[in-house]
């Protein structure tokens, strides 16, 4: 929760200096973005390379529970669809991109800014950093009401990072492995769903 309180604190900052013009327009016009986007993809990369008994214990889950990823992409893209379907001034293709960031809002968000504007990049941050909040404080709900793998499947691309303590917590210790396999696998579709529906 509050690294989610800080993400929004420095859009937030970010939103004011830009509409204040309180940065030097060179930065502005810059690929500042791109070399931040850039800089995140290599920590993310850090962050799985130094821990090699994660990806080695990814062998013992159990092959059945290794759909669950999938399960998840597609059952929000199902959703977005739905929505993009119901939705008045939006395409299908702008919900899906802002649907694909499945809670990954630091890197989705930069990517959608890049592809189709501030305004839906402001969406896609809006609603990725809801999904991580609806994790982190309905997880005990979801847990009760539609079992031990929901908060894994809501949690989206968090799951292996920020939402992993919650769900070790109220799922239990026995998924902490398809916790962070799961963020894993729909981390690493991010950047690929979302530029493919931006880009059509």
């Amino acid at each position: 929760m509050k690294g989610s309180i800080i993400i929004v604190s420095f859009f937030i900052i970010g939103t004011l200096c830009g509409y204040y013009q309180l940065l030097p327009q060179s930065i502005l016009n810059s690929d500042l973005s791109y070399y931040a986007l850039c800089g995140l993809m290599f920590c993310v990369g850090i962050s799985i390379g130094c821990n090699p008994d994660t990806l080695r214990s990814f062998r013992s889950l159990n092959p059945r529970l290794m759909f669950l990823p999938l399960m998840t992409i597609l059952g929000t893209l199902c959703g977005c669809a739905v929505v993009g379907l119901l939705l008045p001034g939006r395409s299908l293709f702008d919900c899906l991109a802002v649907g694909s960031g499945f809670g990954y809002y630091s890197l989705s968000s930069i990517f959608i800014t890049e592809y189709k504007g501030a305004e839906l990049g402001t969406i896609g941050l809006l609603s990725n950093i809801t999904r991580e909040i609806i994790a982190l404080l309905c997880a005990p709900l979801l847990v009760r009401y539609f079992g031990r793998l929901a908060p894994i499947s809501v949690g989206g691309a968090t799951t292996m990072d920020t939402t992993l303590p919650i769900i070790t917590r109220y799922s239990g210790q026995q998924f902490v492995i398809l916790s962070i396999f799961h963020g894993f696998l729909v981390d690493f579709s991010v950047p690929f769903l979302v530029t493919l529906f931006c880009s059509v």
